[in-house]
C-alpha cells in the first residue's frame, strides 16, 4: 500500500514521518538541533507544503530548497532557471538503493498543542505528548516526492550545493549534513 496523497493536501495540517510503524504516542524528547525559542523536550512535527524535505529516510543527508518573495531574480536563475518544480531535494547518489528500499510512515497529528518555531523549514513544536490522528505507509518514496512537483536530484557530493545554497537569498534547510560524505 502506498500513500494516499489526499492527506497531505491540506495546510492546516502537521505531519511526523518516521522509519517506525506503530507509534501510538510522540512523547517529547530533546531537540536534534538547537533552536533559541525551544526550552524544553518537544515533539517536532511538519507543514505539508514542506513535508516532502522528510520524505527520505532519517539519517539521508539533502540540501533541499526553494524561492520566496526575499529571492533574488539572479539566485531563482542560478538554482531554479532550468526546471519547473517549485521545491528542490538534492541528495548523494550513495543514498539511492536507501531510500529506494526504505518504507516510511506518515503520521497526522492534531494542531492544537503546536506552535511555529521555523516558518523557512515549516517546524511547529509542541511540549506535550501527541497522539496521532492517522498513518499511512510510504513504500515507494520516489514516486511519492515527484508526485508533489518537487526536483529530486542526486548528486555525488553536497559540499558544494549547501555552501552556494547557503550563501543565497533561497529559503533553505540543510538537513542531516552531519552524515554527508565530504
Amino acid at each position: 500500500m502506498n500513500l494516499s496523497l489526499d492527506i497531505l493536501k491540506n495546510n492546516n495540517r502537521l505531519f511526523h514521518i518516521s522509519e517506525r510503524a506503530g507509534i501510538n504516542e510522540f512523547k517529547p524528547r530533546l531537540s536534534p538541533s538547537y533552536f533559541a525559542g525551544i526550552t524544553g523536550d518537544v515533539v517536532f512535527a511538519i507543514t505539508e507544503n514542506l513535508l516532502h524535505n522528510y520524505l527520505l529516510p532519517r539519517d539521508c543527508p539533502r540540501v533541499t530548497y526553494y524561492a520566496s518573495e526575499k529571492t533574488t531574480p539572479a539566485d531563482i536563475d542560478k538554482f531554479m532557471g532550468n526546471t519547473t518544480a517549485g521545491h528542490m531535494i538534492i541528495v548523494e547518489s550513495s543514498w539511492y538503493e536507501v531510500i529506494a528500499s526504505t518504507t516510511l510512515f506518515c503520521y497526522e497529528l492534531p494542531t492544537e498543542t503546536f506552535s511555529l518555531i521555523d516558518e523557512c523549514a515549516g517546524y511547529y513544536i509542541s511540549y506535550q505528548p501527541v497522539i496521532p490522528l492517522a498513518v499511512r505507509p510510504v513504500v515507494n518514496i520516489i514516486p511519492a516526492i515527484l508526485s508533489r512537483n518537487i526536483e529530486l536530484r542526486f548528486a555525488p557530493s553536497l559540499t558544494e550545493i549547501a555552501r552556494a545554497v547557503s550563501l543565497s537569498s533561497l529559503n533553505f534547510s540543510l538537513i542531516r549534513m552531519r552524515n554527508a560524505q565530504h
